[in-house]
């Protein structure tokens, strides 16, 4: 994705709308995603839906805390997809998990 954001402005200056190019636009309108496995296959899957799926049976956490674990390819590809282990976010948790914030506990 380009690092450059383009903006779309009205007639009174204020941004109404973002430019993106193509690599951009397909990732965020494709509702699905390649899962690394299933690759050889060209196989796609769908991203994880929090209203109509389980976290706890497509993902779980790594022994620090610290990343995501796909567990399916439908948790594969929506981490992948996602960018859900990104450094930034692995930084965070790791301070979450000094403080004894993170991971969240499911009841």
């Amino acid at each position: 994705m380009s690092e450059q954001v383009h903006y779309i402005t009205n007639e009174q200056g204020e941004r109404v709308g973002v430019l993106l190019d193509l690599d951009a636009y397909n990732r965020l309108a494709n509702p699905l995603a390649l899962d690394e496995e299933c690759l050889i296959a060209q196989q796609t899957v769908p991203l994880f839906h929090p209203h109509r799926q389980v976290w706890e049976e497509h993902f779980t956490w790594s022994e620090d805390g610290t990343e995501l674990v796909g567990l399916t390819p439908v948790g594969r590809a929506t981490i992948a997809a996602l960018n859900m282990n990104r450094p930034q976010l692995i930084r965070v948790r790791r301070m979450w998990v000094k403080v004894g914030e993170h991971p969240p506990k499911f009841e």
